[in-house]
């Protein structure tokens, strides 16, 4: 990676380092338009006091006193316990998280170990079920490209810098099938919301009456909010996040990214506007949910956004009344799956909301960086432009399946804009003032996620539209993965990132799949293709104990297709030119577990349709080859 793309997630203490210059490619229509100026910035303290959230095994309960946790763990104010003019910590409770636990703020900050003993007092507490840091996240790293000037191109959608631009839609080798796609659904009556940095509300290409939500600001300490007071507050104003030189973040200095922005210009930026570029699912409507600001933000704030913004109540802030259908976190920091995130996301799944998580950019194991290693999320990896994996995304068995995120410098042609996920964005590098609304490009897994939410607000938006029931959060998950599309470029077998890449006119097609009889109908069976020795992996049945895959043989060259790995059990069913079953099939292998192989030494040209079917308990982590 050269110059701009030095930085990576990840650091001690959960601290997750945001890369990146952001600069700008002007988008072709309006610019030079500005936002009403934002209240004067709070001075920032020296460093903000930590803070943990501790949850108690009863209501209206209090076990052993922080301060007295303090106290026995040897933590104290000032000099040492016995020493004269030692003081002990102080802790003041700040409020409830919407799951039930209590934020606490220490009179200063605490150093690794100091904390560390502290936590290790109140879990030992019979009293308490939890406690914990409230860490500090944030954006997840991001790579960002120079500006360059773009010649419009007559295109349809209108939108210039669509055909040339955004390949992450189009391209039919490491895009997303969105153009298809759009001919069965564009997201309309559906809410996406992204909680980030919050959102730029007059850019031109993504206000549009009732498009964008009024949306909150969750950040409850003015040292990260930049805002004058602390508290939350209704609207979701982005006041950017640069650092000077000298900051209290121990992060190096940046411009603002206004990478809340961005973010929703792929879930729905307004197309065919002859404006700037397209978005995903561009007749949803965007709920922008502000966490992050100066430093990152706090995950008691991100918790409390998480379970709002699906609809459910959080203390002190009024109930949303647009729940979203799909919730986007390209957001992060190190370590394990909080309690406090994992039952914040078992709110909002239970109300109903898919949960998308960036993986995170450290080339590194997903399982250490959390939210995205947390349960009862769809975590996404990012690929380039070629279909490969982006050098800097992570991986592992966490990661469900991959989206564009575009390999930054990796990447060259068309000005080297092809590496990017070009989309809305500022020029203004501190305050959200004084500069131009245009598109910008950047790379991450921040970029590769929204693609993902955006094609859920596609399926649930067609499936409301047909009548249909729409797909709970764990049919969703099931859904993405069965349909993404093979890898171009396989990932290292070290380094996986999930089935595919997303496919969402693949996934609509399979979303509204009707029983065809044979009878009456021309029945061309709806499968997932198998690219020539492309394993499709972690494959699971969810509550579909069936589905079908396809693929293209020749005629002569032997063809194999082997099933392994994963846990459960299986039957595999195989039929040339139509779906089998298991009365009808020209081979099939159907013992005990996962492990199967069916060859055909002298095969016929045509398509080989390929049948899964999970047994009573069904089947996890599979995975499934057609080699030729």
């Amino acid at each position: 990676m050269n110059a701009n793309t030095t930085k990576t997630l990840g650091l001690a203490a959960g601290t997750l380092l945001a890369m990146a210059v952001s600069q700008a490619l002007s988008a072709a229509g309006p610019v030079g338009r500005t936002l009403v100026e934002a209240p004067a910035a709070a001075v920032a303290p020296q460093q903000a006091p930590t803070r943990l959230i501790v949850k108690y095994r009863q209501a209206g309960t209090r076990g052993l006193a922080v301060a007295t946790a303090a106290d026995r763990a040897g933590i104290v104010h000032a000099g040492r316990a016995g020493i004269a003019g030692a003081r002990p910590l102080a802790a003041q409770s700040l409020r409830r998280t919407s799951t039930g636990g209590e934020v606490v703020q220490l009179s200063r900050r605490l150093g690794d170990a100091e904390l560390a003993r502290l936590v290790a007092e109140l879990r030992a507490d019979p009293a308490v079920e939890y406690a914990e840091p409230d860490q500090v996240m944030h954006p997840v790293g991001m790579l960002t490209r120079p500006a360059a000037n773009a010649a419009p191109a007559e295109v349809v959608p209108d939108d210039p810098l669509y055909a040339g631009y955004q390949w992450h839609l189009h391209d039919a080798i490491g895009g997303m099938v969105a153009p298809a796609a759009w001919d069965t659904s564009t997201g309309a009556g559906t809410v996406v919301a992204v909680v980030d940095t919050g959102i730029l509300p007059a850019h031109p290409d993504l206000q549009d009456g009732d498009h964008l939500l009024p949306g909150y600001d969750f950040i409850s300490s003015s040292f990260y909010s930049r805002r004058a007071t602390d508290g939350r507050v209704p609207g979701a104003l982005d006041y950017g996040d640069w650092r000077e030189a000298t900051n209290q973040c121990g992060l190096p200095a940046a411009p603002s990214s206004w990478h809340g922005s961005h973010v929703a210009g792929t879930v729905a930026q307004l197309t065919d506007n002859a404006l700037g570029g397209a978005g995903v699912a561009h007749d949803a409507q965007v709920l922008p949910v502000r966490v992050l600001g100066y430093c990152g933000g706090l995950m008691s704030d991100i918790s409390d956004a998480v379970v709002w913004a699906s609809g459910g109540s959080v203390e002190g802030v009024p109930d949303n009344a647009h729940p979203a259908e799909v919730i986007n976190l390209s957001l992060g920091g190190s370590g394990a799956c909080s309690a406090t995130m994992q039952g914040a996301i078992d709110t909002a799944v239970a109300n109903g909301s898919v949960v998308v998580v960036a993986a995170g950019n450290s080339a590194a194991n997903t399982a250490n960086f959390t939210p995205a290693n947390c349960a009862n999320v769809v975590t996404v990896g990012a690929t380039r432009i070629t279909g490969g994996i982006a050098a800097y995304s992570n991986y592992g068995p966490a990661v469900d399946l991959s989206g564009p995120g575009g390999g930054g410098n990796e990447d060259t042609g068309n000005d080297g804009w092809d590496g990017y996920v070009v989309q809305a964005g500022y020029s203004g590098e501190t305050v959200p003032s004084g500069g131009e609304y245009v598109n910008t490009g950047k790379a991450g897994t921040s970029m590769a996620a929204p693609h993902v939410a955006a094609t859920v607000a596609l399926v649930q938006s067609a499936l409301a539209e047909a009548g249909r029931p729409v797909l709970s959060p764990a049919d969703m998950e099931t859904l993405l993965k069965q349909t993404s599309r093979p890898f171009p470029v396989v990932p290292p077998s070290t380094r996986p990132i999930g089935t595919g890449i997303v496919d969402a006119s693949l996934a609509l097609t399979k979303a509204l799949e009707v029983p065809c009889d044979p009878a009456v109908d021309d029945c061309t069976p709806v499968a997932l293709p198998l690219a020539n020795g492309v394993a499709r992996t972690g494959l699971a049945d969810g509550e579909l104990r069936e589905t079908l895959y396809a693929f293209e043989a020749r005629a002569g060259a032997t063809l194999s297709i082997l099933a392994l790995g994963g846990t459960g059990n299986v039957s595999l069913h195989v039929k040339r030119d139509s779906e089998p079953t298991t009365a009808d099939y020209d081979a099939r292998s159907v013992r005990t577990g996962t492990a199967h192989t069916v060859r055909f030494t002298a095969p016929q040209a045509g398509i080989y349709y390929i049948k899964l079917t999970g047994g009573a308990t069904g089947y996890r982590g599979v995975s499934l080859t057609a080699r030729q």
